[in-house]
């Protein structure tokens, strides 16, 4: 699957309502950028995982639900959730 910056976006809606048991309907797109990340997990890396060190270019998805905000990073290989509770997340 190749994602572009509206199906990350909406698979990233998805994903954060279901984290936090509420309706999508309930989760707002607040905003998406370009932007170029230090390496291939997006500067997410989950726990023990290596990455290539080169630049990848995709989007930094703000995401607001039950007056918090949240954020996703995605490329057309993957998305990711950022700092969830802590941790990070690969969606896809």
């Amino acid at each position: 699957m190749s994602f572009t910056r509206e199906s990350a976006a909406e698979l990233a809606k998805t994903d954060l309502a279901k984290r936090l048991n509420t309706d999508v309907g309930d989760v707002k797109v607040v905003d998406i950028d370009d932007k170029d990340f230090p390496d291939m997990s997006l500067g997410a890396a989950v726990d023990g995982e290596m990455s290539a060190q080169m630049i990848s270019s995709g989007w930094l998805i703000k995401l607001a639900a039950n007056a918090e905000s949240y954020e996703y990073r995605a490329d057309k290989y993957q998305l990711r959730a950022v700092g969830f509770k802590g941790e990070n997340y690969v969606v896809k």
